[in-house]
């Protein structure tokens, strides 16, 4: 372990579980204290479709993994589609470290539906989730990074924000994946813009998402069996590697977490920074509209 983040604060949003959870430890074992944040203390509720189900992964379970391997973390609970709780949230990190030098906008709402189909209320919340509350967050905290002189945003995308590849395949003509999709496009573009906005202030600001998919508790019902997936671990990694560079260095990038690393030669080590994992070639299917090096 490098401990390249020491004496950094992060802000790793819906991190109870899953890869935000993943980004929160591999943050910490370099040295981040990392505020781990979710709706609640409690286990989360998912709401899809009118039908609601617990899903495992708790703010305590993520500290006690961090704590566990010799890390620093704390515990905030906050529902960021209360737009209260949201607004403050960056101001409660603040008020318990000093500081906030690294923020990943993570936690989000995803509900399938082709168009016909979705209701107003599932449209609505997914915008809520990918546009307003990232915009929000990412606004708070460039204040405070740019008073501290740095800082680092990195949003979290995905591929499906990428023009489908044609011939279209049948999980384009019927997932209902579009709302969800045209919101991570619309985050890309975001990042990129803002990035731009930013880098005199020496703050960066990337976009990572996985080149295939992650199979989380939150998105298994949504990934098809067929459908091939890769380790949280390589996303983890490259989400590191967006949190330490200058922004003169390393801004304003859309890249995926399989592709990154192999391009780059990326070292990419387990969550708690031990051990190396063996290099991981992107698949031949994935979307070719995917840049290696992030673009």
């Amino acid at each position: 372990m490098t401990q390249k983040l020491t004496g950094r604060t992060a802000l790793v949003t819906g991190s109870s579980r899953g890869i935000g959870r993943a980004i929160a430890q591999r943050l910490a074992a370099e040295g981040a204290t990392v505020a781990v944040t979710a709706r609640s203390h409690t286990p989360s509720v998912s709401r899809r479709a009118g039908i609601s189900s617990a899903l495992p992964g708790t703010i305590e379970e993520t500290i006690a993994l961090i704590d566990g391997a010799g890390g620093a973390a704390f515990g905030l609970a906050a529902d960021l589609e209360d737009p209260d709780e949201r607004d403050e949230l960056v101001q409660r990190v603040v008020d318990r470290t000093g500081r906030i030098d690294i923020l990943v906008n993570n936690a989000g709402f995803a509900d399938y539906a082709v168009v016909d189909d979705m209701a107003l209320e599932t449209f609505d919340r997914t915008l809520e989730h990918y546009i307003r509350t990232p915009f929000v967050l990412t606004r708070a905290a460039a204040a405070y990074m740019r008073s501290q002189g740095a800082g680092w945003i990195v949003n979290i995308g995905s591929v499906t924000g990428l023009a489908p590849a044609r011939p279209y395949r049948e999980y384009n003509k019927s997932s209902g994946d579009v709302v969800y999709a045209s919101c991570k496009a619309a985050l890309h573009r975001f990042t990129q813009g803002i990035a731009a906005e930013l880098v005199d202030a020496n703050v960066a600001v990337n976009c990572v998402g996985p080149s295939t998919a992650i199979r989380t508790p939150g998105a298994a019902s949504l990934i098809p069996d067929t459908f091939p997936t890769e380790p949280v671990e390589y996303l983890a990694e490259t989400v590191l590697a967006m949190c330490h560079a200058p922004a003169a260095e390393r801004t304003g990038l859309v890249a995926f977490s399989l592709h990154y690393p192999w391009s780059q030669q990326l070292p990419v080590h387990t969550l708690d920074g031990v051990s190396v994992l063996p290099p991981l070639e992107p698949p031949a299917t994935a979307n070719p509209n995917i840049l290696p090096a992030g673009v």
